[in-house]
C-alpha cells in the first residue's frame, strides 16, 4: 500500500511519500512545493496541481491523505488554502485515489499519543517511526510524512 499525506498551502505545500510493506513504514520520497509570491493564485494553483499530479502519476499511491483546514481568525488565507485543497482534491479524483482527512490533533495522537504534541515532538516521533537519520526538512515535508502515516496508523 502507498499512501500520500499533504499539508496544504499556497506558498508551501509538504508532502510525503510512504511505501508500507508488511506492517513496515517506508518513505518514498518527501519534500514541498513552493510558489513564488506575487504570482496571481490562478499561476500558483496551476502549479502546484502540476506538481501534485507528476506525484500520483509517479507513485500510483492507494490513498491520499489530507490535512482538514482549520483557521480562527485569517478568512483570507483560509480562501486561499481552500482553494489549494480543491485543486488537491481534483488531481486525486482524475487519477481514481481515494481522499482521507485528519485534523490538527487527529495527526498528533496518531503519531505522538497525545493531540497536543508540539512540532518538535511530531519531527522526532516521524524521525523515529520511519527510521531516518534526520528530521525532515523543511517542516512541511515532515508534517506531509506525518499526515501519510496517521492515514496509515488509523487504517490498522
Amino acid at each position: 500500500m502507498i499512501v500520500i499525506g499533504i499539508d496544504p498551502g499556497v506558498a508551501r505545500l509538504g508532502y510525503g511519500v510512504i511505501q508500507v510493506d508488511k506492517g513496515v513504514p517506508t518513505p518514498l520520497c518527501y519534500g514541498c512545493i513552493q510558489t513564488k509570491a506575487g504570482r496571481r493564485q490562478a499561476e500558483r494553483l496551476l502549479a502546484i496541481y502540476t506538481e501534485i499530479t507528476a506525484l500520483l502519476t509517479k507513485y500510483s499511491p492507494d490513498f491520499l491523505a489530507i490535512e482538514k483546514l482549520f483557521f480562527t481568525k485569517n478568512v483570507t488565507s483560509a480562501m486561499s488554502v481552500s482553494e489549494v485543497r480543491g485543486v488537491i482534491l481534483l488531481a486525486a479524483e482524475q487519477h481514481n485515489i481515494p481522499v482521507e482527512e485528519y485534523t490538527p490533533n487527529q495527526i498528533k495522537q496518531a503519531i505522538t499519543g497525545s493531540g497536543r504534541a508540539d512540532k518538535e515532538q511530531m519531527q522526532e516521533m516521524i524521525k523515529r517511526l520511519l527510521h531516518l537519520d534526520e528530521v525532515p526538512k523543511p517542516d512541511d515535508a515532515a508534517d506531509g510524512l506525518s499526515i501519510a502515516l496517521c492515514h496509515i496508523h488509523i487504517m490498522r
